[in-house]
């Protein structure tokens, strides 16, 4: 169950910093403070899926998207904004769940890969379903590239961390149980 909650709780976490706090500004880059909560939860979806599996999974990210878009409604988030965060939400969900149960590799891999991938297209679908003109309006088609950009770095850094932390877990685990 703590898998679950650190899950619901890294998205519910994401939606209040991004709404209360205004982005992070380095150099060229401008990254949502959420960004950084959306990134783990790449990695605490997949602590789930490898606790509870593929299909047990499916049900807590469906959960999990009534649970954001709730969170992002009640926030004040334009209609826009929460239908561009429940479609990139569920793409990008899926697309680790998918990712992460192909691969055949070491877990700190698997969570890397499919975290990267699934921090790519959240990025690309919220940014130009949500904040772009054809979107919210929040941000000219200029700004587009480097807001995707912004927000796929830092996921990425997040999944790098995430990866790193439980590669040395699990290998401080299997030494043990070796012993």
């Amino acid at each position: 169950m703590l898998r679950i909650l650190l899950y619901l709780i890294s998205i519910v976490i994401a939606n209040v910093v991004t709404a209360a706090y205004a982005p992070l500004e380095l150099g060229i880059f401008i990254i949502p403070y959420g960004t950084l909560f959306i990134g783990a939860t790449f990695i605490f979806r997949d602590m789930v899926q490898n606790k509870f599996g593929r299909k047990k999974t499916y049900f807590i990210i469906l959960s999990a998207l009534v649970l954001s878009a709730g969170v992002s409604a009640l926030l004040g988030d334009t209609m826009m904004i929460v239908a561009a965060s429940a479609l990139s939400f569920i793409i990008s969900e899926t697309a680790d769940t998918e990712i992460y149960t192909r691969l055949n590799l070491p877990l700190s891999w698997r969570v890397f890969y499919s975290g990267l991938a699934g921090g790519f297209l959240d990025s690309l679908v919220f940014v130009i379903v949500g904040l772009s003109p054809i979107g919210a309006g929040f941000l000219p088609w200029e700004a587009v590239p480097i807001a995707i950009m912004s927000q796929i770095l830092a996921k990425t850094v997040i999944q790098l961390i995430g990866a790193l932390i439980i590669s040395k877990v699990h290998t401080s685990y299997e030494t043990k149980a070796a012993a």
